[in-house]
């Protein structure tokens, strides 16, 4: 693990890869880390420079301050610490990949800071809500989940692979993460064989800090960017999994307003297409890069 700090946080990443190389920047999406695309990561580091970080409230990131300002988790403001980490990096101008929440901020980036990023692929993201009244109600589910992850913090406590079966059972944040990817836009992500290995990454995570992230960078709380996307020049590949229809639909309303835009769609597979196939899901971003 690298860490860098950017005003009062340091912020963890991983680098694999040549530096020499063109570089690719991961985001990762809710409740996951820089390890989110590792198993791709393996098969990019060959031909890229490949970056991915923490973002706010999750994995290792962490404020230098005894509190940690809200302020500092939302949209705007995170966009604003991954432009800064790239100075710092000198890794302006680079490629793009990001995942759920990560792709939404994707999209933020695309649109406001456009120099700084040649291609971006999005895997599974929104461009956020344009009705008032549905934004509104999901900012009201997402500040409910954060209150239940802030419960949580006093009783959490991360679990080794070799334990989760065991305390599967009494640890609340297991609990809640199974419950997560119950969600229909998962699909059968639950009888993956590395699922397991997936949720104990995600134990990795502080409640607390996710919450934070919940109710600043959720999507109930982001601003519509289905007004901007018409603007974006950035040559755009979209993903969406098969079996998560909402986002396909999602997706191919994004494609008709992006104007170099595609738009893949991997079949038998939820809203996680890099974790479910990601030797595929690898090639796609490769040949996008590469052509």
């Amino acid at each position: 693990m690298l860490k860098i700090q950017i005003n009062d946080y340091f912020f963890a990443y991983q680098l694999e890869g040549n530096y020499n190389q063109p570089a690719i920047l991961f985001l990762h999406g809710f409740m996951g880390d820089r390890h989110e695309f590792d198993a791709v990561i393996a098969v990019l580091s060959n031909y890229f420079c490949c970056v991915a970080i923490d973002l706010l409230g999750h994995g290792d990131t962490r404020s230098i301050s005894a509190i940690a300002s809200e302020s500092n988790y939302t949209m705007a403001s995170t966009a604003n610490f991954v432009i800064k980490l790239l100075d710092k990096l000198k890794l302006q101008p680079c490629h793009l990949v990001a995942y759920s929440m990560g792709g939404r901020l994707a999209l933020y980036l695309t649109i406001f800071y456009p120099d700084y990023f040649r291609k971006v692929a999005i895997e599974s993201a929104s461009a956020g809500l344009v009705d008032e009244s549905a934004r509104l109600s999901r900012q009201k589910q997402d500040f409910l989940l954060a209150q239940k992850l802030e419960n949580m913090h006093s009783k959490f406590k991360a679990v080794a692979l070799p334990q989760l079966q065991t305390l599967g059972q009494t640890n609340p944040f297991a609990l809640f993460l199974e419950s997560w990817y119950q969600q229909s836009i998962f699909g059968d992500l639950r009888s993956h064989p590395n699922f397991p290995q997936l949720l104990a990454q995600r134990l990795n995570n502080s409640p607390l800090e996710l919450a934070r992230s919940l109710r600043n960078l959720g999507l109930g709380t982001q601003r519509s960017l289905w007004d901007k996307l018409g603007e974006i020049d950035n040559p755009m590949l979209l993903v969406a999994g098969e079996l998560d229809q909402k986002f396909v639909q999602i997706n191919q309303q994004i494609a008709l307003q992006v104007r170099f835009s595609k738009l893949e769609i991997i079949d038998d597979c939820g809203h996680n297409t890099h974790f479910e196939k990601p030797e595929l899901f690898a090639q796609k971003i490769l040949d996008f890069l590469r052509n």
